[in-house]
């Protein structure tokens, strides 16, 4: 592996390689002898995997930011609660300090997602940017970060799902600034494990994701088949969703889960 020349504020080294299987299994690899706050980037992974087993993250090389960084805590306890969420909310204001036409716009999807508006009058709201996994091993910590950069357009599966902060920010993105977007993420992420308090929470539900509107949810497992309906509320201390189910005025906490894309089978 390569070391790059980066800033990182963990005080830390940031790994290069063109191509991988996944920069999660190659942080998982050398946790044994790294330091916290140790990232492994690459241009290209031919593993790639998302939250759930068989999902995986496909992308043009070098069109993404991808990487992993390793965090260690003496215990389990030390862990920031709701770490993905919180990952998320660095990743959003990251975006927002790369690209400023976008700011205020950036939304976290929970539990693991950030959106970036569509401005497109067939398909206004927001698609898929970013993907974040979030995996504990042997007392480190591996948060997996994918970002769509550059790409100026997706193929026909992903077109209504999928968006990158290029055509969001309707700007075009040389490659090479990935890095400068992995800068920013890194003093966003190590600026927020640094804030203490509940103060996150305000700072999330803010820029949640269809906050106060009606959406559909497979409960359980992710792409469990039981898929019950909810108005968002917010976020628990824990992380957990907060909604109101349909027909209920009682506020539920959803710890696992979620939120199904596009209309449900019995919408009208």
């Amino acid at each position: 592996m390569t070391r790059l020349d980066l800033r990182n504020p963990f005080n830390a080294p940031i790994y290069h390689e063109e191509t991988v299987g996944s920069t999660m299994d190659v942080s998982k690899a050398i946790a044994g002898e790294a330091r916290h706050g140790t990232v492994v980037c690459a241009d290209f992974q031919e593993a790639g995997r998302g939250r759930v087993p068989g999902r995986t993250w496909n992308t043009d090389r070098r069109d993404s930011l991808m990487f992993t960084t390793m965090l260690r805590f003496p215990r389990v306890a030390d862990i920031p609660r709701a770490l993905t969420l919180r990952t998320g909310l660095a990743v959003a204001l990251a975006i927002e300090d790369f690209a400023p036409g976008l700011a205020g716009m950036v939304r976290i999807k929970w539990p693991n997602d950030v959106m970036l508006p569509v401005d497109e009058a067939d398909t206004p709201g927001f698609r898929k940017a970013v993907g974040i996994l979030t995996e504990a091993e042997g007392g480190s910590v591996h948060i997996g970060i994918g970002v769509n950069l550059a790409q100026g357009e997706f193929p026909g599966d992903l077109r209504d799902k999928a968006t990158s902060v290029a055509i969001a920010a309707g700007m075009e993105i040389d490659c090479g600034r990935r890095f400068a977007l992995l800068e920013m993420i890194l003093a966003r992420l190590h600026e927020e494990l640094g804030t203490t308090g509940d103060t996150w929470r305000e700072r999330v539900e803010a820029r949640l994701y269809m906050r106060g509107a009606r959406t559909g949810f497979a409960e359980g497992p992710a792409d469990s088949p039981r898929v019950f309906r909810a108005d968002i509320v917010g976020i628990g201390p824990g992380g957990e969703l907060l909604v109101v189910r349909d027909g209920e005025t009682l506020v539920r906490a959803v710890v696992s889960g979620e939120q199904v894309q596009g209309t449900l089978p019995s919408d009208p």
